[in-house]
């Protein structure tokens, strides 16, 4: 397997939280999960070599080559794998929790926890970059036609700039904000703050204030095996450690003893 990250267009930075080329020369070890938690990111998948499979809350979705695939908000976790035993190649693009309804031009709470081809959103538009892109043979032309297809979504919506404010404070405090914080530094209520985050986001400032927390430990444990599921540190960001254990089951579908005895090498990759 090989992860490598793409530098997104300068415009596009902030709004894109990361870009990235996945290749694997087949299918994914059998004893490996393929488990991907929420980390708060709305996903465009582009596989330009071998399709993609992912379950999601009991459903099945299907991304065949050069498919474009848009991935909703997800507050439960996905298993993910390729289509046929071969190589493999897909382009990733993960949106920040501010920028994604720069791109999406609808209620982003209407594709949450789903999975979508990118031409049920975007129609003939999203079919034509999906034939320029088949058509392409060289990957760096294939990355660049996409950037620049983004960077037209992106220049003609405008910018949200008290609801890119809340996220931004949701992020820098690491998910430990309150709502009442936030209502006091808008001078928004809580309702309204609600539905702006329901629109532009698809999650609620709190549901993103958990997954924001969560993945402090998450993307902790990726980059460090060493790392214990009880260490005493990330029960900072949780009341107690009954309150950390529902939210690691929420998010993982495990009790943190069961993970502990698995493998999810794949799956971490998306955290490094």
């Amino acid at each position: 397997m090989r992860f490598q990250n793409i530098n997104p267009h300068p415009l596009l930075r902030g709004y894109i939280e990361k870009m990235w080329l996945f290749e694997s020369s087949g299918q994914m070890p059998t004893e490996d999960m393929k488990l991907v938690v929420p980390n708060g990111f709305i996903k465009l998948l582009v596989p330009f070599r071998n399709g993609i499979s992912a379950k999601m809350g009991g459903s099945f979705h299907l991304s065949k080559e050069h498919r474009i695939t848009v991935i909703g908000i997800v507050d439960i976790p996905t298993t993910i794998d390729v289509e046929t035993d071969t190589f493999t190649g897909t382009i990733g693009i993960e949106f920040s929790p501010q920028g994604a309804y720069r791109f999406f031009h609808l209620r982003l709470s209407d594709i949450k926890n789903q999975i979508h081809p990118l031409t049920d959103i975007l129609g003939k538009i999203a079919k034509e970059l999906e034939e320029l892109i088949s058509n392409t043979e060289s990957l760096e032309d294939k990355v660049s036609l996409l950037q620049q297809f983004l960077l037209k979504l992106f220049l003609i919506t405008e910018e949200d700039a008290i609801f890119e404010y809340c996220v931004g404070k949701i992020n820098s405090s690491k998910g430990q904000i309150t709502i009442k914080k936030l209502e006091k530094e808008t001078g928004y209520s809580s309702r309204w703050l609600n539905m702006k985050f329901t629109d532009k986001l698809g999650l609620s400032p709190k549901n993103l204030c958990s997954i924001v927390r969560f993945k402090q430990y998450y993307q902790a444990l990726a980059n460090n095996d060493d790392v214990a599921f009880m260490k005493k540190e990330f029960y900072n960001y949780y009341y107690d450690q009954s309150h950390f254990i529902k939210e690691f089951k929420r998010f993982t579908g495990l009790s943190p003893t069961k993970y502990e005895n698995t493998t999810n090498e794949f799956g971490k990759i998306f955290y490094k």
